[in-house]
């Protein structure tokens, strides 16, 4: 079993990234079994400049029989700015949802936290048994809920995007995100290979997902002030959402 050593990056940024970060990682280890994913040698670890302050980002990256790439990435901009993005990729022989989650902190407050399954089939609607499970968790209340963008309709139906405004809320968002992994992680560990037409549908639902989500501007425009455009291009395309082959 490959062991995860946390790093030190997550110990200066907004506790709810630093526990969400554990728990994301916790979660792979106690359901999947890991080995290592290489990203380009450049790409793990990046430092660079943006409006003057230091944006450091942090990528850890592994794969399993059933997920071809499980990333987690943090990153921080000077005392300003805390990130966590994560993105499980299942590889197409598995009928899997896309599991996503995206945490902003700016000055010691979550601005935005989401969290969801994305189907990747056709109609755009996650199985059955996933639905079921989700359906059965206690409903979390937030004060504000966020709007999705315009390219967003790769989420589901139980896509939770909200600014949460008190520490309770923060352990409401984190315990819905502990609970979408629990499942999804159970739900993988069992999961059997499916047919080459199915194949073929999950590959295109996995293209669908990352050119949508290849359009996210303002993560595109952080990169590209820091790094230029070029850089930006590559890291959203290879690191971030590339497709699947």
């Amino acid at each position: 079993m490959l062991t995860i050593s946390t790093g030190s990056l997550r110990e200066q940024q907004h506790p709810l990234v630093h526990r969400l970060a554990d728990c994301i990682e916790s979660n792979w280890q106690r359901h999947l079994e890991l080995s290592p994913y290489q990203l380009p040698a450049e790409l793990g670890y990046v430092e660079g400049r943006l409006e003057g302050e230091k944006l450091t980002i942090e990528n850890r990256c592994y794969q399993t029989p059933q997920f071809r790439k499980m990333h987690l990435e943090l990153a921080k901009i000077g005392k300003i700015i805390d990130i966590l993005h994560c993105v499980m990729f299942p590889r197409p022989e598995y009928n899997l949802p896309i599991f996503g989650c995206d945490l902003v902190a700016g000055r010691g407050k979550i601005s935005a936290a989401i969290a969801d399954l994305s189907p990747v089939n056709s109609e755009r609607i996650l199985p059955n048994v996933y639905r079921h499970q989700i359906q059965a968790l206690p409903t979390p209340k937030f004060q504000e809920h966020r709007s999705l963008p315009a390219w967003a309709d790769i989420f589901s139906e139980f896509c939770l995007f909200v600014r949460p405004s008190s520490e309770e809320e923060e352990n409401q968002f984190f315990n819905w995100g502990d609970s979408l992994l629990e499942i999804h992680c159970s739900h993988a560990a069992d999961a059997l290979p499916v047919s080459p037409e199915q194949q073929a549908e999950i590959i295109a639902g996995q293209h669908y997902y990352c050119t949508k989500q290849q359009q996210n501007d303002k993560t595109r425009r952080v990169l590209e002030k820091a790094f230029g455009p070029e850089w930006a291009e590559r890291y959203m395309t290879s690191v971030l959402f590339d497709l699947p082959t």
